[in-house]
């Protein structure tokens, strides 16, 4: 990863960049994404992998402050471990904005599933969501990122990424960060 231009604008789940890295061993693969990263514009993470979990690896689902396995394993110092990894990661890059995976126990953002894999969601976020929001970062799933706006688009076509007139997203200290939307 040390080829990345710094600053990278985002960071993003690495399975969404095309990396073999879901829990299952499969991606979850968005060309826009993977343009980002092949662009200079994003650096891939995987939390799970960054905490030391393997691929392929049981499900798993928050159920409160935990995050469980569907086998009954409580993987949350795994989960723990590779959101703070992945926060080191996007602060080293100069990230000030995500597009990470919808619905995951380490990255969804705004809704997850509820621990009872039964494929119920509730409003929460996934463990390096809540990290990235609670440092301030703008938060987007695969689902919510509204594209690149004009500059960012511009500055994609030249290398070395984003250009020194870009900006970080303005949030002030009486707006609360959230997921995109």
């Amino acid at each position: 990863m040390t080829d990345l231009p710094r600053p990278c604008r985002f960071v993003v789940s690495a399975c969404l960049a095309g990396l073999h890295c879901r829990y299952d061993g499969r991606t979850n693969h968005k060309p826009e994404v993977a343009e980002l990263v092949a662009s200079g514009l994003a650096v891939p993470v995987c939390p799970e992998e960054l905490g030391g979990l393997p691929t392929p690896r049981d499900p798993s689902e928050r159920r409160d402050d935990t995050v469980v396995s569907n086998a009954g394993r409580d993987v949350t110092a795994e989960f723990a471990a590779g959101a703070e990894a992945a926060l080191y990661i996007a602060e080293e890059y100069g990230c000030s904005a995500a597009i990470l995976k919808a619905r995951s126990p380490s990255c969804g953002c705004g809704r997850i599933y509820d621990g009872t894999f039964s494929r119920t969601l509730i409003e929460g976020n996934g463990l390096f969501a809540e990290l990235l929001l609670k440092k301030g970062f703008e938060v987007f799933t695969e689902e919510t990122w509204p594209g690149l706006s004009p500059e960012e688009r511009a500055s994609a076509t030249h290398p070395g990424g984003l250009s020194a007139s870009a900006s970080a997203p303005d949030i002030s200290p009486h707006t609360e960060p959230s997921c995109g939307r």
